[in-house]
Parts: structure tokens; sequence; C-alpha cells
């Protein structure tokens, strides 16, 4: 298997041992394997990581695609997912998802 185009992060909240988990991993229950899916059924050369967490709680879900450096917030729905992706189909970042740096 090949270094894939691109690695997309997803929080998972997981946090050193004694401090409290952030909450990405509440509201994420299932996007992974649906975020699996819709990569693999438009033929996306993406490899999905789960991550510790990423230190933007008050904006999360929070969903960082490399190495493009995009951050987005706000990722709890389908249908948020589906607009990152055609995002990165179409070379640009979905603006209503987007962290602005």
């Amino acid at each position: 298997m090949g270094i894939p185009a691109r690695q997309i992060l997803v929080c998972q909240s997981f946090r050193a041992k004694g401090d409290p988990k952030g909450i990405c991993h509440k509201q994420t229950d299932g996007f992974l394997q649906y975020l699996e899916e819709e990569i693999l059924d438009r033929g996306m050369d993406c490899q999905v990581t789960a991550t510790s967490c990423l230190k933007q709680c008050e904006s999360g879900p929070i969903m960082v695609v490399q190495p493009d450096n995009w951050w987005f917030k706000g990722v709890d729905s389908e249908e948020a997912i589906d607009a990152i992706l055609d995002g990165i189909e179409e070379g640009e970042p979905a603006a209503d998802y987007l962290i602005e740096a």
C-alpha cells in the first residue's frame, strides 16, 4: 500500500490520563465509518485517522485535512462530511466549516 495523497484527522478527544475528555467523540459517533465509506465510494486517496484532542473544543467536532492544513469546525453531520469531501475533490475547502487562521 502506498502513502495516501491526504490524511484526514478526526478528533476523538483522547487526552492524558486524568484530564477530562473533550466533546468531539460524543458528537461523531458513527462518523468514522460514514467517512471511510464515502471516501471509498468516491475513489479518493485519503487515510482517516482518529486523533487525540486537537484543542479546539469550542468549535468541535474538528476534522483536519493534511497536507492542505484545512481545519474544519462543527463537523457533526453527514451533510458536513459530504461538503468537506466535495471541497477536497474540487480543490477548495468547504467555506461553511473552515476555521480561519
